[in-house]
């Protein structure tokens, strides 16, 4: 990617516009990877952590919602614990997703098997990805990836030994008190595992590789749901453990 498009998104971001309109209906998907991964670096530089992968539109149900066929990634800067009240002024337009937090123990090459991927984890969490939508992102999914792929934080309860079975275990997803989803594990490209796997190798592409104390959240049980002013947030996942936010009205 040259540097004078880099550039452009860079001062955009600076003034607050995450889709520039210049660049509407413009860039290829691995196109948008590349501004992605060079605004993160650059993000970094200023003081930022990347600390983590994101693999995105990973269940039916998700992909559905959005129209789109394969799974996405981005990169994640920085996590809050389960129980963290957000301002509505901390957000843009936001949402959450619940999926399992997977930490890395060791570098992962290009090509791993779901036994490698799991031999790897060595710790999961149950979360929720809090992500944005800062602009338009069915009609524009080149941008949204080159804009992080929605992400905001990662919202992570206690970690647990990775259990045996990852297909059967259930997302109940509650707000404010009433049931609004739930999802098994298999949703999740039939094991969540798979999205390590997926990662790896979109990742070598790019000459990037997932590190060791990597955490990579590996995708949604159900479909993306809204956060508004007042919500409280619950989910709770079968053998893992639960997860809560909420935002102040």
């Amino acid at each position: 990617m040259d540097q004078a498009t880099v550039d452009a998104f860079w001062d955009a971001r600076q003034r607050g516009e995450f889709f520039p309109t210049a660049f509407f209906d413009t860039l290829s998907i691995e196109q948008a990877y590349d501004v992605q991964l060079a605004l993160i670096d650059r993000r970094v530089a200023a003081g930022e952590q990347h600390i983590g992968w994101k693999v995105g539109l990973t269940s039916v149900a998700i992909q559905q919602q959005f129209a789109v066929h394969e799974p996405v990634f981005g990169c994640i800067l920085n996590t809050v614990p389960s129980g963290h009240v957000f301002a509505p002024a901390d957000t843009i337009q936001p949402g959450f997703e619940n999926e399992l937090c997977m930490r890395i123990a060791r570098d992962l090459p290009a090509i791993v098997s779901l036994d490698e991927a799991r031999a790897a984890v060595d710790a999961v969490y149950p979360s929720l990805e809090i992500i944005e939508t800062r602009g338009p992102f069915t009609a524009q999914l080149a941008l949204a990836l080159a804009d992080n792929a929605q992400q905001k934080t990662v919202v992570r309860g206690a970690p647990v030994s990775l259990p045996a079975e990852l297909e059967s275990i259930e997302a109940v997803v509650t707000v404010n008190g009433q049931e609004v989803g739930r999802g098994l594990g298999s949703a999740v490209l039939g094991n969540p595992l798979h999205s390590i796997v997926w990662l790896a190798k979109k990742l070598a592409e790019r000459g990037r590789h997932i590190r060791a104390g990597d955490i990579v959240m590996t995708g949604s049980f159900t479909r993306q749901f809204p956060i508004a002013p007042g919500d409280r947030i619950h989910v709770a996942f079968s053998g893992i453990g639960d997860v809560e936010t909420a935002m102040t009205v």
